[in-house]
């Protein structure tokens, strides 16, 4: 049997933080995205794009709510 590691609300806050963009500790998914989306607009976040397209390309292991997420805000 394979085990997959699922990503999570909070596997994709701290994708956000690693890249520089501060998200509260309580964020859900949806205003972990949003804030993604105003940093994004204000300046340039080096590696964004290339954690968009990774999560994109990991669809069957994002949980519901981080895909929704992504695609609301930051496709």
């Amino acid at each position: 049997m394979m085990i997959t590691e699922l990503i999570d609300g909070d596997d994709f806050r701290h994708r956000l933080l690693a890249l520089g963009i501060h998200v509260p500790e309580d964020a859900c998914p949806d205003t972990c995205a949003r804030l993604a989306r105003c940093c994004r607009a204000e300046r340039e976040v080096p590696g964004l794009e290339a954690l968009v397209r990774e999560l994109e390309e990991k669809r069957e292991v994002l949980l519901p709510s981080v895909r929704r997420a992504l695609e609301t805000y930051l496709l």
